[in-house]
């Protein structure tokens, strides 16, 4: 690939963060760029900016949701919000980075049926065991996916990521940043995608 990459974070328990895990990869593809993938953990986020989920919100609330299933069936992808939905995302996170190190592309399996089992069949994807099953699902090995979750190297990472997200003002799921421009929200991948056609504005 050509050009910097592109850095997606995202919250393991955004529905947004669920649709724009579905297109970003084409827009790396689109312009010879990498895509990063980077969950990060939301409720720390919160913490610092005192946002709560946007569907438990109230008047908005409402509205993301019917938002959320209107722009899914725009890109024709199914959707539903998980069972005892808002959800820990602990465990999912730190799966990924367990993969991460050795094979970003494994690591990206996973965090597509992760999303998918949350956002498609409504899996509370919060439990160990939970994420362990999702995992074995795809061919990935759950033994080594337990010792990486429990891994203190891999819970300093995710801790970094998130602490290092913070640091850059990144306030939300799902967000972009390329070539040092920050975009925030799955609505906005068509500026994100004129933005690397155009060099910017």
């Amino acid at each position: 690939m050509v050009g910097a990459p592109i850095e997606f974070y995202f919250d393991f328990s955004s529905p947004y963060g669920y649709l724009a895990a579905h297109r970003i990869d084409e827009v790396g593809a689109e312009f010879a760029r990498d895509v990063l993938w980077r969950p990060i953990l939301l409720g720390a986020v919160f913490k610092a900016t005192g946002q709560s989920p946007l569907v438990s919100q109230p008047l908005r609330g409402p509205y993301h949701l019917h938002d959320l299933r209107r722009t899914a069936r725009r890109l024709k992808l199914p959707f539903q919000l998980p069972r005892d939905f808002p959800m820990a995302t602990i465990a999912a996170a730190r799966a990924f980075y367990a993969l991460d190190a050795g094979s970003p592309k494994d690591a990206r399996r996973l965090a597509l049926a992760l999303f998918d089992a949350a956002f498609q069949r409504s899996i509370n994807i919060g439990a160990t065991e939970t994420v362990l099953d999702i995992a074995s699902e795809i061919g990935i090995d759950r033994a080594a996916i337990e010792a990486g979750i429990k891994d203190n190297a891999v819970k300093l990472r995710l801790k970094a990521e998130t602490d290092g997200a913070i640091a850059r003002d990144i306030f939300g799921s799902p967000f972009f940043v390329a070539d040092g421009e920050m975009f925030w929200g799955n609505d906005r991948i068509p500026d994100l995608r004129d933005w690397l056609k155009t060099g910017g504005w």
